[in-house]
């Protein structure tokens, strides 16, 4: 897992690349700005906040990825969350080649989608009813609309630093790509529509009630049960309780997204491991095996509003997929109560174990750890919200990231992002993984 070198290069920036492991993702990256913007389909992916030249990958299994230039990498972005049971998993692959057999799309109703349905309502206290759409960021926008329907207002509650999808009333103080590309908020989004979104810090039960004191407008607050794209901030004692009695008092919609948590942190996603009931559910990354596919759901009273049983419209051509769905029922058959157990431990074993590494090397650090969840904040004390993230050391972040990559050990480009651990992360890769933090701590 040792890099391979390599002649000298500049990044897009013009900042020296060190000789390596680069060679042809360079050149695919320099060839790749020229069809795509910045060279990248999503922002994170470009290492904005790292430095450098982002890494090409060609493949991979299990717990580990392969670049275009042949270096292989223990993964702890995981696809940014679906590949809880490892890359290639042979039983998801399968079902989506037998249904790829009998087309990959039809446009029009299959009893796959019910299934899938099925197993999501049977998981889930507070589900009742269930649509399938494409991406995350379909599953909120259609969740807020969904909500505004419903209730007939118009504003939204969310957090600084929440990152629920690119729609337009989400980009107003929004984490995750925009925060690592060190933009605040996005062009485009109309001062109008911005107007009717009121944002709170993470973890500010106070300031969820000042707001709902303030506003009698109030559709929906979206919150995410275990924030992640500020990196992994676990909810503080009573904060999503006390969301659900307000807005259970105030008649606000609650909705919760799962995007990333769902099926992530157990069987019945966070709002089990945490006992909260919200109104509507958002769920996406694991429910589509690492296909495009993602769902919001609730109760039915809600869900019977959407078209064509309500007067709330949305729509997709490629809603319940084949072939998504297919790699979503197989995903979550396989994922049993052994598998978070075992999630569980090999997760404590890695984040308490990175932990205890920087300890001895006197690196300033706090870890949060939820599940197969956790972040590393150069900082004092663990973070509770985004204020406090954006407060870690970055430069220290960049050289952490950095020196790992080079001993084989892929992170997420960012330090707003959450690191994931699969089901087939073996004792060798986690040893690799704590062997190669050894050696980068003593740079530290």
């Amino acid at each position: 897992m040792q890099a391979q070198q390599a002649t000298e290069h500049v990044d897009m920036n013009g900042n020296p690349i060190e000789p390596g492991r680069y060679d042809l993702s360079l050149q695919l990256f320099h060839r790749a700005q020229q069809f795509i913007p910045g060279g990248v389909n999503s922002p994170v992916r470009a290492f904005g906040k790292v430095g450098g030249t982002p890494v090409f990958m060609a493949g991979a299994e299990g717990a580990v990825l392969q670049d275009m230039d042949g270096n292989q990498y223990v993964d702890y972005v995981g696809s940014w969350g679906p590949m809880i049971l490892g890359h290639a998993n042979k039983r998801v692959i399968q079902a989506i080649q037998k249904a790829a057999e009998h087309s990959t799309s039809f446009g029009a109703p299959t009893d796959l989608e019910t299934c899938l349905a099925d197993f999501i309502v049977t998981r889930h206290k507070a589900v009742e009813m269930v649509r399938l759409v494409n991406s995350g960021t379909e599953a909120s926008m259609s969740a807020l609309r969904l909500a505004r329907g419903y209730t007939g207002k118009d504003r939204i509650v969310k957090c600084v630093g929440g990152y629920h999808g690119h729609a337009d009333s989400l980009l107003v103080a929004a984490g995750s790509g925009l925060a690592t590309q060190g933009v605040p908020d996005s062009l485009g989004v109309p001062k109008a529509v911005a107007e009717l979104t009121t944002t709170v810090p993470y973890n500010d039960l106070e300031a969820v009630k000042e707001v709902f004191e303030k506003f009698d407008d109030i559709a929906a607050i979206i919150i995410e049960p275990v924030a992640g794209n500020m990196g992994c901030i676990p909810p503080v004692e009573g904060y999503l309780e006390g969301i659900r009695e307000l807005c259970t008092f105030n008649e606000v919609v609650f909705i919760m997204d799962e995007v990333m948590t769902g099926f992530r942190l157990h069987e019945g996603s966070a709002q089990t491991r945490f006992d909260i009931e919200p109104d509507l559910s958002c769920f996406g990354k694991i429910i589509g095996g690492g296909m495009p596919l993602a769902a919001y759901a609730g109760k039915a009273d809600i869900m019977n509003c959407v078209a064509p049983v309500g007067g709330v419209y949305q729509a997709g051509t490629l809603s319940g997929n084949p072939l998504a769905v297919s790699a979503g029922i197989e995903m979550l058959e396989q994922l049993t109560p052994n598998v978070y157990t075992k999630l569980e431990e090999m997760s404590a074993e890695i984040a308490d174990g990175l932990s205890d590494i920087l300890k001895q090397h006197n690196v300033t650090h706090a870890m949060n750890r939820v599940g197969s969840m956790f972040s590393i904040f150069f900082r004092e004390g663990a973070p509770k919200n985004y204020e406090e993230v954006c407060a870690s050391d970055s430069d220290k972040f960049r050289k952490f990231f950095h020196g790992m990559l080079e001993e084989g050990v892929y992170l997420p480009p960012s330090p707003y992002e959450a690191c994931f651990i699969s089901a087939v992360h073996a004792p060798e890769l986690i040893r690799h993984t704590l062997q190669s933090a050894e050696k980068v701590a003593k740079t530290l």
